[in-house]
């Protein structure tokens, strides 16, 4: 899972947790009952519209607010393939490569529009829009985390150490 490809869906700076999933849903740790409101707050005809490998692009901050892993357990059950942000809380972060969802920090995350298609190399750190025919770099994916990421989290990993 060197390479990503998807549909852009835009959101803006400091998508918090809350926005991800809502707390009124933490009633349950169900990845597939999580993935039926996932963005719902922000953006409540998402999951309607979101498809198998589309990828999140936003603003400064995102998976800001509180600390529980379902915000990346909700968006990777939905079918979110990556996340591409200016910036990422640190705790979202940690969690979202421990559960297996690849997230990709990008300064220039405003040039790329929704609807846009772009493919994310994970090992050379380039993210292409394909639509717009441009080109942008990142920092790759350290080989420690892209294992994560590739095994899917954190427990596989430790599942398969043991």
């Amino acid at each position: 899972m060197s390479t990503i490809t998807g549909k852009v869906w835009k959101f803006g700076d400091n998508i918090d947790t809350d926005l991800i999933i809502a707390a009124r849903y933490l009633n349950t740790s169900d990845p597939v009952e999580l993935a039926k409101h996932v963005m719902e707050d922000a953006d409540p005809e998402f999951v309607k519209k979101l498809n198998p490998g589309d990828i999140i692009v936003a603003g400064e901050n995102f998976g800001c607010g509180s600390s529980r892993e379902h915000a990346p357990i909700a968006l990777k059950a939905a079918g979110v393939s990556a996340v591409v942000a200016k910036s990422f809380a640190r705790i979202f972060y940690r969690n979202a490569f421990n559960m297996g969802l690849p997230i990709f920090e990008l300064k220039e995350c405003d040039e790329i529009s929704e609807g846009d298609s772009i493919t994310i190399d994970m090992q050379n750190g380039k993210i292409e829009d394909t639509s717009m025919k441009k080109v942008y770099k990142f920092s790759p994916i350290p080989p420690f985390m892209q294992e994560l990421l590739s095994i899917g989290g954190l427990m596989n990993y430790a599942k398969k150490k043991m």
